[in-house]
C-alpha cells in the first residue's frame, strides 16, 4: 500500500486529511462548455486558489498540467459517456490505469451509476480498474451515484447504497452526492472506512454552493469533488480560495467569500 499512500497524499492535504478536487472532465460529455474553453487557463486558476487536485482526461493532461504557478494533484479520469447518447449514464472506459501511470497521474477516476440500464457493466468494470490500481500503486477516486428511472438521487438509502458499493469495490476516495441533510449523511460517512467527498453538481449561487459544502463537512465529509461549480464562476481563482476555505479552515461560508474579495 506504499505506493497508494505516498501519492494519496498529493491529493489529500496532510493535516487537514481533507480534499478540494475540482474535476474539469465535464468537454467529454457536454462539449466545449463555458469555462473549459482554455483549458491551460482555468488550470492555472483553480491551481492558484488552492485546489488539492484536479481529474483530467487523458488528452487534456498537456494542457497546462505543472506548467504554472503551484503544484496540484493530477487525478486521470477513465470512464465515459457524451450528451448525444441516448443513455447519457452508460460510461464506458476510455483510458487504463497504465496510461494514466505514463502521463503522470497520482490517482484515476472511475465513473459508475447505480440503477443505470448498464449498471453491471459499469461495475465490472470498476472492478477491473480496482484491480490494476492494486498492481501499481495507484489510488482510485470512484464517482458514483444513484442515477436510473424511478431513483432518487439524494436518498439516504440510495446514496449510501453507492458508497458501500465503492468501499466494497476497493476505492480508496468517493464521490457521490451529499443528500442534503445533516444527519443523514453522517451516518453514510460513519459506516465507511474510506474518505467520502460530495459532488458539487449543476452550478447554484455562490453562497448556496458554500452552504452545501460546510454542512457535508459538518457531516463528516472527507472534502468536495466540485466541477462547474467552481470552474464557471466569474472569478475562478477567487472562489476555488473561498472553498478551500471552508474545508480546511471550517470557515464560515459568508466570511469565506468575504476573504476570497
Amino acid at each position: 500500500m506504499i505506493g497508494k499512500d505516498i501519492r494519496i497524499e498529493r491529493i489529500i492535504d496532510r493535516n487537514t486529511r481533507k480534499a478540494v478536487i475540482i474535476p474539469m472532465d465535464h468537454g467529454f460529455s457536454l462539449g466545449q462548455i463555458k469555462g473549459l474553453m482554455d483549458m491551460t487557463r482555468v488550470i492555472h486558476e483553480v491551481s492558484d486558489g488552492g485546489a488539492n487536485a484536479i481529474v483530467l482526461h487523458k488528452g487534456m493532461v498537456k494542457a497546462g498540467h505543472r506548467k504554472h504557478g503551484r503544484d496540484i494533484g493530477l487525478i486521470v479520469h477513465l470512464s465515459a459517456s457524451t450528451s448525444m447518447n441516448p443513455d447519457p449514464n452508460d460510461k464506458v472506459l476510455v483510458c487504463t490505469v497504465e496510461e494514466a501511470i505514463v502521463l503522470g497521474a497520482d490517482a484515476v477516476s472511475i465513473h459508475v451509476n447505480l440503477g443505470a440500464p448498464n449498471e453491471s457493466r459499469m461495475i465490472e468494470a470498476a472492478g477491473q480498474v480496482s484491480k490494476a490500481c492494486a498492481r501499481w500503486g495507484i489510488p482510485l477516486l470512484t464517482m458514483i451515484y444513484p442515477r436510473g428511472k424511478g431513483i432518487d438521487p439524494v436518498s439516504p438509502q440510495s446514496v449510501g447504497h453507492c458508497v458501500r458499493v465503492a468501499e466494497e469495490l476497493g476505492s480508496d476516495m468517493i464521490k457521490t452526492n451529499y443528500t442534503g441533510d445533516v444527519a443523514s449523511f453522517r451516518e453514510i460517512t460513519a459506516a465507511c472506512s474510506v474518505p467520502v467527498m460530495v459532488a458539487g453538481g449543476e452550478k447554484g449561487g455562490d453562497l448556496d454552493a458554500l452552504e452545501m459544502i460546510r454542512d457535508a463537512m459538518k457531516a463528516g465529509a472527507a472534502g468536495v469533488c466540485m466541477g462547474r461549480n467552481a470552474f464557471q464562476r466569474d472569478n475562478t481563482t477567487a472562489f476555488t480560495k473561498a472553498i478551500c476555505r471552508v474545508v480546511h479552515e471550517n470557515e464560515d461560508p459568508a466570511r469565506a467569500l468575504e476573504k476570497a474579495g
